[in-house]
This record gives C-alpha cells, sequence and structure tokens, in this order.
C-alpha cells in the first residue's frame, strides 16, 4: 500500500481545504506544523470543489489550491470538480 499526500501553507483557506479533504477522504491523517499542514491518504485521496466551497462559504476555483501548496505526492487527475491524488498501477 502506497500513501499519497498534500501539504498546504497554514492559513485560513487552507484550513477549510484541510477540513474537506478529511470529511471526503476518512482514512486522512492530518500533521500540523507551524506553518504548514501535512495530509496522508493511503492509496488515493481526491479533493472535491463543492465540498472545500461549503467550508469556505464561497464559490472555490480548484486552481486556487496552488497558491496554498507546498508540495505533494503521487499521480494527479484533476477537472474543474476534483483534483484527486493516487498511486496508478
Amino acid at each position: 500500500m502506497s500513501t499519497v499526500f498534500i501539504a498546504f501553507q497554514t492559513n485560513e483557506t487552507s484550513r477549510g481545504i484541510v477540513e474537506a479533504i478529511t470529511d471526503d477522504n476518512p482514512t486522512a491523517v492530518v500533521n500540523e506544523q507551524p506553518a504548514m499542514v501535512k495530509v496522508d491518504v493511503p492509496d488515493s485521496m481526491t479533493i472535491y470543489r463543492s465540498t472545500i466551497e461549503e467550508k469556505l462559504g464561497r464559490r472555490f476555483d480548484l486552481q486556487e489550491m496552488q497558491v496554498h501548496l507546498i508540495t505533494l505526492s503521487g499521480h494527479v487527475d484533476e477537472s474543474d470538480d476534483e483534483f484527486t491524488l493516487s498511486w496508478k498501477q
């Protein structure tokens, strides 16, 4: 089993994104540090625009994640509504 991860700068928008990730990916493990928050998920992680919008209370373009992103690990598959990290076999 492989783990994918994504790490964000610690800020208000990232907090909403991370909350959305943990709601939609029950096996997610969050590691908070002073300037960064990293989320690890076994196998695959999907981030849904609609869940982020619920958490932030506003419209959200998934490309806006790039502003808050530090690094990620996994194969990226994205659309306007979903951002998925996985290790394709």
